[in-house]
């Protein structure tokens, strides 16, 4: 309703939270009186100290400072709570606009200056312009984030494909907890669709018009991936030459999805549990913590109790993450999907490659259907890009035997690892490009290499 009755600050005011800081009552008052009725949370501090412990208390999207108040400047503040952890943008007021106070303030980190005396659509129009700017630094940062991970869930990201049993049964069940607040813990193999399931439940809930932010915690190294999760502040450690929002705070009102949990290392695995449990974090070397409301999914295609056993896996968070466990289910049954997924691939792909669809004869469909494929959705995909860039399918597809009359033979982890193998042998034993190939993580690869080697 807020964007309605006022289109030209945005539609993101009537989400905002901000903090208003100023010593004088009758401006504290006028800033109320126009913000108030346009955003979610208005709090306003009489002075420093004042807004040091409301900061402590709630998450803000903008502070509004006055520069010139008893006891400690707004710039002088605003720079002593950015070495501590402050993450939130800043307008700086001032009725004095000389240049050095221009200069320390953007130091200092403030994002806008409005100079007293001012109107009402001044003030909106400065914060409107702090939410568009933080919004599209988020969103360009959780993109640039997807790009460097794995591409291959990119054409199924926003459904669920499928009318199988199977599949309608996973439907039901993300279609019942998704408006819910409850924690999520997605099962399955390696490429039965647990993001395409995660972006779901985002979709559904009231947090869809905030961000979703996938991660991957086998795809980050052991030694950043506390930075990447909590952000960090200046000086941090060595390299950290400015402050950097983690993917904790670009997940804000939103659904953080933190795929391949078994992975993360068990130092984090405590830190996750405190914010978990607090709903508060703390970016490498910041003195304070920082509020945070979002909602939180996992997913793994490990076992995590045989983990914990294993002492691998902290029980605490395991505990903790399996709320709802949701398990998705492998293509092998989901034989009815095969032939639909199959002709959606072939016909968004040859369209992203520029080159012509090929024919999905009876004999092919007959031996899709029939493969127990062990690399589930992702192996599919690869298998008809591959397809597409030969210009056929390769001859096991068209042979008179079906792939599934001889693997009944084998148990399926057989049939895993004389895949898994044959594929290595194909990319003459680089385990990078396989793991590309296979739609697995290069750690799946090195930790099943061992334990067949064993």
């Amino acid at each position: 309703m807020a964007s309605q009755r006022d289109p030209e600050f945005g539609p993101w005011l009537a989400q905002a939270s901000i903090l208003i800081v100023d010593d004088e009552p009758g401006m504290r008052n006028f800033l109320v009186r126009t913000l108030e009725p346009r955003c979610k949370l208005i709090e306003e501090a009489a002075n420093t100290e004042e807004a040091s412990r409301k900061l402590d208390q709630n998450h803000f999207d903008v502070v509004i400072l006055d520069n010139i108040m008893p006891g400690k400047n707004g710039v002088d503040w605003l720079n002593e709570q950015r070495g501590i952890g402050f993450f939130a943008d800043a307008i700086l007021m001032t009725a004095y606009a000389d240049l050095e106070t221009a200069i320390r303030a953007l130091r200092a980190g403030a994002v806008d200056f409005v100079l007293k005396p001012f109107r009402s659509n001044q003030i909106l129009n400065a914060v409107a312009r702090c939410l568009d700017r933080m919004r599209l630094q988020r969103e360009n940062f959780v993109l640039r984030y997807e790009l460097k991970a794995s591409a291959d869930h990119i054409l199924l990201r926003d459904k669920l494909i499928g009318g199988s049993a199977a599949v309608q049964h996973v439907r039901e069940a993300i279609a019942r907890v998704a408006p819910l607040p409850t924690t999520v813990l997605l099962t399955g193999e390696s490429g039965t669709g647990k993001e395409v399931a995660a972006r779901s439940l985002h979709a559904l809930s009231d947090r869809a018009a905030k961000p979703f932010v996938p991660v991957n915690c086998a795809a980050i190294p052991p030694d950043v991936i506390e930075s990447e999760l909590f952000g960090h502040i200046r000086g941090a450690f060595t390299g950290a030459e400015s402050r950097r929002d983690g993917l904790f705070l670009h997940a804000q009102g939103g659904t953080l999805f933190l795929d391949e949990i078994g992975e993360m290392p068990l130092p984090i695995q405590s830190k996750l549990l405190r914010v978990i449990e607090d709903r508060r974090v703390r970016p490498v070397g910041a003195e304070r913590e920082v509020p945070i409301d979002l909602r939180f999914v996992f997913a793994t295609n490990a076992n995590l109790e045989k983990l914990v056993q294993q002492g691998a896996f902290r029980a605490d968070l395991y505990y903790r993450i399996n709320v709802m466990q949701l398990p998705l289910p492998p293509l092998r049954e989901r034989a009815d999907d095969v032939l639909e997924l199959a002709e959606l691939f072939m016909r968004k792909l040859s369209q992203q490659l520029g080159m012509p669809p090929v024919p999905i004869d009876a004999t092919v469909k007959a031996a899709l259907k029939a493969y127990g494929w062990p690399g589930n959705v992702r192996e599919l995909r690869n298998l008809i890009e591959r397809t597409l860039i030969l210009g056929s399918f390769p001859k096991d597809f068209h042979g008179p035997v079906s792939p599934r009359a001889e693997a009944a033979q084998d148990t399926l982890e057989a049939v895993e690892r004389r895949h898994i193998l044959s594929v290595l042998a194909e990319t003459g034993g680089d385990r990078d490009a396989a793991a590309r190939l296979l739609g697995i993580s290069r750690k799946t690869i090195d930790r099943k290499l061992v334990a067949w080697n064993g």
